[in-house]
């Protein structure tokens, strides 16, 4: 008899700790959804500060001083070599979800890796269009319309610069860890964060240098 009790505390010993098992991924599960909708959250916030800094430039476009104007000044090569090197960073991006789904470690890190050395050249090109209006008289304070400029084109280049920093430690933690299930959701929002951030340069691009320069 007592043999019997014993074999009937260790099953249920047994049938708790696997049921304690599934409560600790279930828990993990919500964790990681959660972590995904702040990331919703963050997304929304980011949108209505662009949804600012836009109309903010619409309504300053026209507001020079008297100063130099974009059409003078901007040199538009330059730009539609960032725009075409910002729009294959997000082609190359989607080929590493690909990847990651195929469970190919070594494809994701390569085209995370390439993703970012056009995200760091977009910025090298931005840097550059920066220097060269400051050096022909074009700075923050010049006027309203260059104020407006810098900051909306300024936050852009902010957030790419952040995303670089982000897909760099994530490389980094792939190497590591491997594709993992908190890994692959780092790598679904760093993918969305910078398809996000190519949407916003189109708008960029659209009013900002096609309406306003061109």
């Amino acid at each position: 008899m007592a043999e019997a009790m014993m074999k009937k505390t260790t099953a249920h010993g047994s049938h708790h700790g696997h049921g304690g098992h599934g409560h600790d991924h279930h828990d993990h599960h919500e964790q990681e959804e959660m972590k995904t909708f702040g990331f919703w959250l963050f997304l929304i916030s980011d949108v209505i500060l662009f949804g600012v800094l836009f109309a903010t430039f619409i309504v300053l476009r026209n507001n020079t001083a008297a100063g130099p104007t974009g059409g003078e000044l901007i040199e538009m090569t330059g730009i539609i070599i960032s725009t075409f090197i910002l729009l294959t960073s997000s082609f190359t991006s989607g080929i590493a979800l690909l990847e990651m789904n195929k469970g190919n470690k070594k494809g994701l890190i390569f085209w995370l890796a390439v993703t970012a050395l056009l995200g760091a050249s977009f910025i090298y090109l931005e840097v550059t269009e920066f220097l060269h209006l400051v050096h022909e008289g074009a700075t923050i304070g010049t006027s309203a319309y260059w104020s407006a400029f810098f900051t909306l084109v300024g936050t852009h280049g902010l957030h790419v610069s952040v995303g670089l920093v982000w897909m760099t430690a994530l490389i980094i933690q792939l190497s590591r860890r491997g594709i993992t299930t908190v890994t692959k959701r780092k790598v679904n929002i760093v993918s969305l964060y910078w398809h996000f951030l190519d949407v916003i340069w189109i708008f960029v691009f659209t009013i900002v240098y096609l309406m306003g320069v061109m």
